[in-house]
């Protein structure tokens, strides 16, 4: 048990969460997950199908 002069001296430093993903820390929009990944075909309009 620290005296009270030594915990004056240099107080008792809090523990820090250490984080699993220290590159989100700069960005946390980066931090989403991809539910799906799908390709979209290019829009062409109905009557353009119907001619060919």
């Amino acid at each position: 048990m620290p005296t009270i002069k030594q915990l004056i001296r240099n107080a008792r430093q809090p523990i820090r969460n250490v984080t699993k993903s220290p590159a989100l820390r700069g960005c946390p929009q980066r931090r989403g997950t991809c539910t799906r990944v799908y390709f979209t075909r290019t829009f062409c309009s109905i009557s353009k199908r119907r001619k060919g």
